[in-house]
């Protein structure tokens, strides 16, 4: 089964939340609608800035461990080669 790890964003260099799931269209969606409760919710982190596909959802949820224990600095450093602009890549994604 197919995977990814993925990076949400409430603004530019704001509240970061990493995750991992085996269908980035549904489950940004309910980020963003507020299905999902607690953190996301919370800090408002909706638009999608960062994302990594994986042939294995286990090799997803490696990566998401291992940059979950990143400084805060890397982890901005890895959003901001992949989306310097801190685009919601949302909306690309979901035509692809």
């Amino acid at each position: 089964m197919s995977g990814y790890f993925y990076i949400l964003a409430n603004k530019r260099i704001g509240t970061l939340y990493s995750g991992v799931t085996n269908d980035l269209t549904r489950r940004v969606s309910e980020h963003k609608t507020g299905a999902t409760k607690g953190f996301t919710s919370r800090y408002k982190t909706h638009k999608l800035v960062y994302f990594e596909e994986y042939d294995d959802i286990t090799e997803a949820i490696h990566r998401e461990k291992c940059v979950k224990e990143w400084k805060r600095e890397w982890k901005l450093e890895l959003i901001e080669k992949f989306n310097p602009d801190w685009k919601d890549l949302y909306n690309n994604f979901i035509q692809l």
